[in-house]
């Protein structure tokens, strides 16, 4: 595995050169999640912690732009095509992806899971890649599907390759985030961490969901791309813990090595 990198996090509040406006456009549109196709400037507004009128200028600025599309019979919003070219952009330029995906193919239909290829996003995991099996029983899950960072297989396997001042301020953005779950996050990722030194992949077995298990390996794809992570997983009354840690997991170092010696140095 690659060497970790040093951390590339910075406060905003400390750099002159931060742009506020900029921030909260792109906080507006980060609102968004899978699944959910409009919403109004009092859900923008609780979502980022601004004042509506501040919102409001933003969404419209944000409309001009071509970045949001306002439909005017319910006063909504949903996402522009202007999002969809950066996006597309983005994953075009992902070569990791291409090497990935036929790898991660063959490991959903030699296994009968879930294969996923995913980066951080804040506290969450976003999938840039998703490969499933020929079986019914995966999960319905797909490209720009957001995973939780502290409950997930694939965000602890984030957390266990991240740099330590990275992996920290990660961790203390969820534990104020919901201070009374936090033992248990903790618990979690403490867990997490020992499993990585000790089976080299994270699990979650019903952590995030009680119907979902899963295993992560992390990897670090050099050339100024973030670490990424790649999960198995599948419904739990499918997929064991047994079976993942026995069967699946070997597989899983191995597609992660193959990765690594396509990458490019």
């Amino acid at each position: 595995m690659r060497p970790k990198r040093a951390s590339t996090d910075h406060k905003p509040k400390e750099d002159r050169h931060f742009v506020t406006a900029l921030a909260r456009g792109l906080e507006v549109l980060a609102c968004f999640r899978h699944g959910e196709t409009t919403l109004s400037n009092q859900e923008l507004a609780l979502r980022c912690k601004l004042p509506k009128s501040t919102v409001s200028r933003l969404t419209m600025t944000l409309t001009k732009l071509g970045y949001l599309i306002h439909i005017e019979e319910s006063g909504r919003y949903r996402l522009g095509t202007a999002c969809l070219a950066l996006g597309s952009a983005l994953l075009a330029k992902l070569d990791v992806r291409k090497i990935a995906h036929p790898l991660m193919q063959e490991l959903a239909n030699l296994t009968g899971t879930s294969v996923s290829l995913g980066v951080r996003d804040k506290l969450s995991m976003i999938y840039v890649e998703h490969c499933r099996s020929n079986a019914a029983l995966t999960l319905t899950l797909d490209v720009g599907s957001r995973m939780p960072l502290v409950a997930s297989a694939i965000g602890r396997a984030w957390l266990a390759a991240a740099s330590d001042s990275d992996r920290e301020q990660a961790l203390a953005q969820a534990r104020e985030l919901d201070v009374k779950a936090w033992p248990g996050m903790q618990a979690g990722v403490n867990k997490a961490m020992e499993d990585y030194r000790t089976l080299g992949v994270t699990c979650s077995f019903g952590d995030w969901n009680k119907e979902v298990n899963g295993i992560a390996r992390a990897f670090d794809p050099g050339n100024g791309l973030p670490i990424m992570a790649i999960n198995v997983g599948g419904p739990s009354y499918n997929l064991t813990p047994e079976f993942l840690i026995n069967e699946v997991r070997p597989k899983l170092l191995d597609l992660v090595r193959a990765i690594e010696d396509a990458l490019p140095q």
